[in-house]
């Protein structure tokens, strides 16, 4: 359970202010950090942190890995002052966009950038041996399948996994360990990798938590098929004996569409998984609570029941729901964490029988004050007025549509008439974003997250992701001097008022 009233805001690395292209775990993360710390928040949560691909759209939430970090989000002024990078290596570079990632220019160039720190570290790595050596030993569990599906999936043409040669599809020993040692320079240029990102996200964590801020990190309920994970673990997936999925997973029909989702994601053995007393998830799990404060689980409902469809149907319209051992999971689960600092995303159609998990293990659920306004609003479990203290309210999610965005595109005349009963005045849209934060600040939910856009009163332009949109999302960024001094101090404020109040520095 939330053990203290607060609040927080949301906004993803890659949205960070930078001259390099994306945001990175560098000085304007620190400088978000202090933004935090000023306004009183307790919390900044963020989304996946592991790698992503052009593929899929740089989507964080479709990684080649449930471990790695994303090297994209290395810092390379971090990296000047560290020896690694000169000034002339930082100098020449293109002129990116403010408002949004170019992934194709941020990613050419990023590399160019990483290719010279490991020249250099090479060059000096007596002077990290002892760090460097350490890392790679604490983290071996993963990092060294990681750094060799890496190194193995550039050698292959970048073909998926499963199309590698069969000795290396199959992990057969000696053909792994002789191709490794071909590719030795290119796999421990991926373990430099995961070492600067862990590097710098430490001493990023380090900072935040020193002023009592808590970092809430994202980790999907699902891993991609293509990814190391699943190279790694086949077994605790549901594949035929070419290492092919017989099961994907999605969502069935609904009102939203007449033949459900299909995400394609390999889907769970979780026969197996019970048997091995949940070994895979266990390690996950532990990966997360020490790289986050607290985790958010996405698709909550997967760890009761899940939609799993044939892997050769076209659409999700054919599939079956199926059970997954819950209350056996998370009580092995608790005899590992037995603070067990989880948020769910229950959002959606949710059934008694997850409902009856989240409250047994105390976890808080999500309530999205967007959804709050349609013809059900006395009942509505969204409103304030229904809202209960174990929660986690948002204005809006990184799935939405901003507050501004949804009064002047989505809300229906009548749900604007709602909505102005409901907070007992009519209202210009440019006001809309505040009142939106205030009525979450003051629910009795113990937690409240806001996209910073709500909090800079941005519309639709500032959308981070468009679901159902295979292009163009996740990359959204947030402007030098957008936030400013009036905001800080009215952000504050609130925050005072309503009882959420970070104590400060721990």
């Amino acid at each position: 359970m939330i053990k203290k009233r607060g609040s927080g805001i949301l906004l993803h690395i890659t949205s960070l202010p930078s001259k390099y292209g994306i945001g990175d775990m560098g000085p304007e993360a620190f400088r978000f950090v202090d933004f935090l710390s000023q306004t009183k928040q307790a919390y900044w949560q963020v989304l996946p942190l592991t790698p992503t691909n052009p593929i899929s759209d740089n989507s964080p939430y479709n990684s080649s890995s449930a471990f790695a970090g994303n090297p994209l989000f290395v810092s390379p002024e971090l990296m000047r002052e560290e020896g690694l990078l000169g000034e002339k290596d930082l100098a020449g570079l293109p002129d990116f966009p403010r408002d949004r990632v170019d992934y194709d220019r941020v990613i050419a160039e990023r590399e160019k950038l990483l290719q010279i720190a490991y020249e250099r570290f090479n060059k000096k790595r007596n002077d990290y041996q002892d760090a460097y050596g350490r890392f790679c030993s604490e983290n071996a569990d993963w990092l060294d399948d990681f750094a060799r599906f890496r190194a193995f999936k550039i050698h292959f043409d970048r073909k998926a996994w499963n199309e590698w040669p069969v000795e290396i599809r199959d992990r057969n020993q000696p053909a792994m360990d002789s191709l490794a040692k071909k590719l030795q320079d290119k796999i421990e240029y991926e373990k430099f990798l995961q070492y600067l990102f862990y590097h710098q996200w430490a001493k990023l964590k380090e900072y935040a938590n020193k002023k009592g801020i808590r970092i809430i990190g994202d980790m999907p309920y699902y891993v991609s098929y293509d990814s190391s994970d699943v190279w790694t673990n086949p077994e605790v997936f549901k594949l035929d004996e070419d290492k092919r999925p017989t099961f994907i997973a999605g969502v069935p029909p609904d009102y939203f569409s007449e033949t459900g989702q299909l995400w394609g994601n390999p889907v769970y053995r979780w026969d197996l998984m019970k048997k091995r007393r949940y070994a895979w998830w266990i390690k996950r799990l532990k990966h997360n609570l020490e790289l986050f404060d607290t985790v958010r689980i996405d698709h909550f409902r997967g760890f009761v029941g899940y939609w799993e469809v044939p892997a050769e149907e076209k659409t999700a319209i054919n599939g079956k729901w199926v059970h997954a051992p819950a209350e056996d999971f998370f009580n092995t689960v608790r005899e590992n964490f037995p603070d067990l600092p989880i948020l769910a995303e229950d959002l959606g159609v949710i059934t008694e029988d997850v409902k009856e998990i989240i409250q047994k293990f105390g976890f808080a659920g999500m309530k999205i004050l967007l959804f709050a306004f349609d013809e059900s609003l006395p009942e509505n479990p969204y409103a304030p007025h229904n809202h209960i203290r174990n929660c986690l309210v948002y204005t809006g999610t990184h799935d939405n549509n901003t507050s501004r965005g949804w009064f002047n595109e989505e809300a229906t005349p009548e749900t604007k008439e709602r909505f102005f009963r409901y907070i007992g005045r009519d209202m210009h849209e440019r006001d809309v974003n505040w009142e939106f934060v205030r009525m979450a600040l003051r629910s009795v939910a113990d937690m409240v997250i806001l996209p910073v856009q709500d909090v800079i009163g941005l519309g639709s332009e500032a959308k981070m992701n468009r679901p159902g949109t295979g292009e163009g999302n996740w990359r959204w960024r947030l402007q030098t001097g957008q936030i400013r001094e009036g905001m800080i101090r009215y952000l504050r404020e609130l925050t005072l008022i309503y009882g959420r109040t970070n104590s400060g520095e721990e």
